[in-house]
């Protein structure tokens, strides 16, 4: 199989996980709030750092990338 259509399939696979997990989420994906990231609100100043987003899309795109190589 030719580079280019492992390539076509790769990212046609991620565009119909995307889709569904768009469709099933609502539309709505709740990237950036989910349970493990940091938020702190005080009176005058507010510091959020989304690490369980960070984390996640790190792991897709490893997950991506380590199937290019292949």
């Amino acid at each position: 199989m030719s580079p280019i259509s492992k390539f076509l399939i790769i990212i046609g696979t991620v565009f119909i996980i995307a889709g569904l997990v768009w469709h099933f989420s609502g539309g709505n994906i709740p990237l950036g709030r989910l349970p493990g990231d940091i938020r702190i609100k005080n009176d005058n100043s507010s510091f959020y750092f989304p690490i369980t987003t960070c984390l996640i899309i790190s792991a897709i795109l490893s997950l991506i990338s380590y199937l290019f190589k292949k």
